[in-house]
This record gives structure tokens, sequence and C-alpha cells, in this order.
């Protein structure tokens, strides 16, 4: 269980940057690029992985 929440942590926080980034449009090519809505999307996916990644280290689960 612990390496399964590391696992999609890490995930997260890897997808939440992109997405993030893209909304605030430094990164281009996508529908996303320039909307804040996934701006917004990406930094809460950002604080859910990292929440994650922080209770497998703490509960060893």
């Amino acid at each position: 269980m612990r390496l399964v929440l590391k696992i999609v942590g890490a995930l997260l926080v890897v997808i939440g940057c992109i997405w993030f980034l893209q909304g605030i449009n430094v990164l281009p090519g996508s529908f996303m690029t320039g909307q804040i809505r996934w701006a917004i999307y990406g930094g809460i996916a950002v604080a859910v992985g990292i929440g994650l990644l922080l209770m497998a280290r703490r509960r060893g689960v």
C-alpha cells in the first residue's frame, strides 16, 4: 500500500505541474494552454500528490 501511495502521489505531482504550467501559458501546444482553470486543477493535483507522499512517508501504510 505504501508503494502505491508513493507512485500515485508522484504521478499527481508531475501531472499537476504540467497542467499548472500549461494553464499559466508556459508550456504551449495544448487545448489547456492559457486557461486558468487548468492552472487551478494542476495546483490541486500537486497539493494532493504531496499529501499522499507525506502520508506514505509518515504512516508506513
